[in-house]
């Protein structure tokens, strides 16, 4: 990577995604919208000058202000435009050859008295060509001409964006008789002097005419579908206009998936902080290791120099202290951390635009699919959703999700309303998962729930500090910790009603449907009622969690949109631990759950159930009706997968180890993914190796895989001493906790402020 300006990057270089799709090289594209452009311009003046080319341009970028506008001004003369909502003034002034009368309005520009446009985008040279038949004499008096007009050009540039609009080729095949004389080999020549003039005599990199030359490379694919083969069909034209916003406007709005021409976001209070905080802890490390050496060093076997025999040292391993675990783990994550920032915060590596194709998402599937095969093995136990099964679960589903991802193919809505099952699927393991542990051990304890908390929200904390993102962004983390609060706070209640205490009196089981169906009502009258649930997670600190742009409104969106899966896992376990325990199913090695007839019929519903579910999220049409009906529908599919899953006892007495590998790490792989993948906030892709699309994904990948599996790591050594089985010194850890996040809030309110 050759580092530099972004800009730079996306005035001249890129490639075609598809056949309408550009990407810029190293950097991402943002896709403004009407609103986004006029926020952007506001009382701002535009200039277009040159010949019908230019005049193509400006009908192309004042659409970006108002779609609305037509091509239907004096083609031989200047257009105005004025959106005077936003105070937006674009001019498009007629100057097909660079000459006297040219040069005459780009000096009156920079006399004092008159007001000097913002942007100014100039190109000419085509009626050059046409007017002089091509002659040497016409391009020796171009070269003259465009001499005495790039002073004037750098002049202007010191205040204003000036952009020279280099020739695009033409289709000479399909050119008129009047215009045979305009060859690219002539264009080339012409191109060729502007570029060597150009900011020739400039010295300041500020009083440079910006080159905008990545409209010859968009003309060399596209000019083909030219109506007359001189101007850019539309589609190519509104590229070169959105680039053009682009380069202007990123540096202002700062969107999150526009990474071309943003300058590196300062360093905040808290980010600071956090580098400090790591620095400390690896010299610490360090430190205490290189003692820990000495003193090992010094306790090693030594020759008895009387009976030439060795002795043995007392101790012959060092003891490794809390204090140097804990620094062990901060020193990783510090470097860890450093790596997340410098992909994703620091302009050093390359972010490119996602594009979706049905092979980029399938053919993965499939490779997954065949390696999660060959690595089959038999579980250790054949109990429904056993830990090995639901591993297995988790990591299939969370490779498919990081494909899905990095392919774009949410654009696609079947694919879309598929991921969404498997997202509900995950809910549904928390509903499950929780709701038994609390129903078979009835342990409703502190520690307990810390341990839980602190293992789903230790990585997403951190990455909150280093990469300066509300909790909320990471939505997936606040949803489940969300659902196992309302889980533990629905057994735990009183009455507390476990299976011990069931299994003596029939009646607790009806006790504790009766708690479901207030869960299941509550939940009803908060997926219909915004405001309260907007009220309930207003109030601090909930809102300091969960505001997201100011609002509540995505939380209670991502809430919302798998509403019952968590009730529904939790109805499940339920049912299925009291068949179980009265022994209705059957869960040997090799017998099938229930009896052959019973079992066959299950399995035959289940998948024309599951198949139907597939019909049907194939043919939705529409995301926002899909996504109304998805709650109530997803545990269709789910629960017919789980019945296909563990009806047949061949089925469920093997698993794959290669999903379960990375269903134990699912969690880490959902999160890292933002920063160390993914690129601009999952916006992008990160480009590590440019040049070499494939490779590149191979190397992230592998990197990516290994600093998830660490992190896993290092929040389970962490958990082991954050969250201590001692009451009292849960206690005191708990209240050091508690001043961390106030002092936290703190610095979080003072950097607040100083942004405003």
């Amino acid at each position: 990577f050759k580092g530099g300006d972004t800009c730079e990057y996306l005035l001249s270089s890129g490639r075609f995604l598809g056949e309408k799709v550009w990407q810029p090289h190293s950097c991402m594209m943002h896709k403004y919208k009407n609103s986004e452009a006029k926020n952007c311009l506001i009382d701002k003046h535009i200039v277009f000058i040159g010949d019908s080319r230019i005049r193509q341009l400006f009908y192309s970028f004042i659409k970006l202000i108002n779609p609305q506008v037509k091509e239907e001004g004096i083609k031989h003369g200047n257009i105005p435009f004025e959106d005077k909502s936003a105070s937006i003034k674009v001019d498009f002034l007629w100057y097909p050859e660079v000459n006297g009368s040219m040069r005459q309005r780009i000096k009156s520009w920079t006399e004092g008295s008159v007001a000097k446009p913002h942007i100014i985008v100039v190109g000419a040279a085509t009626w050059s060509i046409k007017i002089h038949n091509g002659s040497n004499e016409a391009l020796a008096q171009y070269k003259i001409n465009i001499t005495s007009i790039a002073p004037l050009l750098e002049k202007l540039a010191i205040s204003s964006d000036v952009y020279w609009v280099l020739q695009d080729p033409v289709y000479e095949d399909m050119l008129s008789e009047s215009r045979k004389m305009i060859t690219n080999e002539k264009i080339d020549a012409y191109n060729e002097a502007a570029v060597r003039i150009l900011n020739s005599s400039s010295r300041n990199s500020k009083a440079k005419v910006k080159v905008f030359s990545v409209s010859k490379l968009i003309a060399q694919e596209t000019i083909m579908k030219s109506a007359d083969g001189l101007h850019l069909p539309e589609s190519s034209r509104d590229t070169n206009a959105m680039i053009l916003m682009n380069v202007y406007c990123n540096k202002i709005m700062k969107p999150i998936d526009g990474s071309c021409c943003q300058p590196q976001p300062p360093l905040t209070l808290i980010q600071k902080m956090a580098f400090c905080f790591f620095t400390l802890s690896i010299i610490g490390y360090l430190i205490i290791s290189l003692i820990h050496r000495n003193n090992y060093r010094k306790n090693k076997s030594c020759t008895d120099l009387e009976s030439g025999e060795e002795k043995k040292p007392a101790i012959s391993t060092p003891n490794v202290s809390t204090l140097e675990m804990l620094l062990h783990c901060f020193c990783k994550l510090g470097l860890i951390m450093t790596y997340f920032y410098l992909c994703d915060r620091a302009n050093l590596f390359m972010k490119e635009n996602k594009f979706y194709t049905h092979s980029s998402f399938f053919i993965p599937i499939v490779y997954i699919l065949v390696l999660g095969v060959f690595y089959t093995e038999n579980t250790k136990e054949t109990k429904v959703l056993n830990r090995e099964q639901t591993d297995e679960w988790k990591g299939w589903m969370q490779l498919v999700i990081l494909i899905y991802h990095i392919s774009g193919a949410s654009t696609f809505l079947p694919v879309y309303m598929h991921i969404r099952v498997l997202v509900a699927a995950y809910l549904f393991q928390t509903g499950y998962g929780h709701f038994s542990y609390f129903w078979i051990k009835g342990d409703f304890g502190v520690y307990r729930v810390c341990q839980v908390l602190f293992r789903l929200n230790f990585l997403v904390v951190v990455l909150c500090i280093v990469m300066d993102r509300p909790y909320q962004f990471y939505y997936f983390v606040p949803l489940v910790t969300v659902w196992f609060m309302i889980i533990y706070a629905t057994l735990a209640i009183w009455p507390q009603i476990v299976q011990k205490k069931a299994n003596g009196n029939c009646l607790w089981h009806f006790g504790l449907l009766l708690k479901l169906i207030c869960l299941l009502t509550c939940i009803y009258f908060l997926s219909y009622s915004q405001g309260a649930f907007e009220k309930i997670f207003s109030f601090w600190p909930l809102s300091k969690c969960f505001e997201l742009n100011g609002n509540v409104y995505e939380w209670w969106f991502r809430w919302k949109l798998d509403r019952y899966v968590v009730f529904h896992g939790m109805l499940f376990a339920f049912i299925y631990l009291a068949l179980q325990k009265r022994q209705m199913i059957t869960e040997g090695k090799g017998d099938p759950l229930f009896s052959n007839r019973v079992s066959n019929v299950l399995l035959f519903i289940s998948i024309v159930s599951f198949l139907t579910y597939s019909i049907w999220a194939s043919s939705c049409k529409n995301k926002t009706e899909c996504n109304e009906l998805h709650p109530s529908v997803s545990v269709v599919q789910i629960l017919a997968f789980i019945l296909i899953r563990n009806i047949p006892g061949y089925v469920r007495s093997v698993y794959s180890s290669f999903f379960a590998w990375f269903g134990k790490i699912s969690l880490e792989l959902f999160i890292c993914q933002y920063h160390i993948w993914l690129a601009a906030d999952t916006k992008g892709i990160l480009v590590l190796i440019p040049g070499y699309p494939m490779f590149n994904v191979l190397v992230s990948t592998f990197i990516f895989v290994c600093v998830a599996h660490e992190i896993s790591q290092i929040t389970n050594d962490l958990a082991q001493i954050v969250v201590p089985k001692d009451n009292s010194t849960l206690l005191k850890r708990l209240l050091c906790i508690a001043g961390f996040f106030s002092g936290l809030h703190f610095f979080s309110a003072m950097q607040d402020q100083s942004r405003y």
